[in-house]
């Protein structure tokens, strides 16, 4: 009920507007969320740069509808990689392919794709390609595979998500591959045929994915705000000599800053996944739509900071 509710939510435009121009929504908004321009999450990746933690910057964005949208899609990553590297920020980007024109046509995706790594292979940069629902996985690897590592296999890497049954396989394959992976629970509402339905499972297979990342991936980024997890992936790297800048932790902006912090304290690596873009709502409502428990996890982690910075 909960999440029906939201999904409906974040379609209604009158609800949207009355979000954008209402003080405590935008507050709340902008824990999560870096603004709606490059020019308001530009200073958001400064900081966090600051504190000794790089990023990933997002454009939001759904699936496109038409190759006019694709394209723009692409003009703005330009754009992004481009202040990137002319601010020298420490940062690269993530995109997801269906705004890339995937569900358009995938030789469109493709064309657009390679503009887009061509110009962080200029700037020696990075880009993740974000993984969606478990219809899109298959899709997404091979076209990774096929069309894009290849030619790229220095400049972009891929996201696999603990809570599907196929992904103890998969990075068993990216790891031969040499691929940069990174490895999260995964968010979005899942069949049982294709994915863990208890928490406790996912728990276990991230864990295992995790430790085959480290022990034989190349760089992964291990994304979990869970601290249980946090923690026996540091006793795992103690345990088999694997040294910080051999792989990097990874987190939401806005979500445990305190845990950022500490984490970066304690000489571990960091990055802050930055979204950013008018479409700001339907993502923030969305995201909690796919699992209505997140609602509970923000609120209760911004409650925990509180309570903290109080002490």
């Amino acid at each position: 009920m909960i999440r029906n509710a939201l999904l409906y939510l974040s379609n209604q435009p009158r609800v949207f507007k009355f979000v954008k121009t209402n003080r405590l929504a935008k507050g709340f908004a902008s824990r999560f969320v870096a603004g709606e321009t490059l020019d308001t999450a530009v200073p958001a990746v400064r900081e966090l740069n600051r504190r000794g933690i790089t990023a990933s910057l997002d454009l939001l964005g759904e699936s496109v509808h038409n190759e006019a949208e694709a394209r723009a899609a692409c003009v703005e990553y330009l754009k992004i990689l481009d202040r990137i590297a002319r601010e020298k920020l420490d940062a690269n980007v993530s995109v997801k392919l269906t705004a890339m024109g995937l569900d358009v046509s995938e030789e469109l995706c493709v064309s657009i794709m390679y503009d887009v790594l061509e110009r962080a292979r200029k700037y020696e940069s990075f880009v993740r390609l974000d993984m969606e629902a478990s219809g899109y996985a298959q899709k997404t690897l091979e076209l990774f595979e096929n069309r894009l590592y290849p030619e790229f296999r220095g400049t972009v890497g891929v996201v696999l998500q603990a809570y599907l049954y196929r992904t103890q396989t998969d990075v068993e394959h990216m790891n031969t591959l040499g691929v940069r992976v990174r490895i999260c629970k995964g968010a979005y509402k899942e069949p049982a045929a294709v994915a863990f339905p208890e928490k406790k499972d996912v728990d276990a297979n991230y864990v295992k994915c995790m430790q085959e990342l480290m022990l034989n991936g190349n760089y992964p980024g291990i994304a979990t705000h869970d601290e249980a997890i946090i923690e026996t992936v540091k006793a795992f790297a103690r345990e088999n000599d694997i040294k910080p800048e051999q792989f990097e932790f990874q987190m939401l902006y806005g979500v445990r800053r305190d845990l950022q912090e500490k984490i970066v304290k304690e000489g571990w690596r960091m990055r802050c996944y930055v979204p950013f873009g008018t479409q700001w709502y339907p993502y923030l409502m969305r995201r909690l739509a796919e699992r209505p428990a997140n609602v509970a996890f923000m609120t209760g982690n911004i409650i925990k900071e509180m309570v903290r910075g109080r002490r």
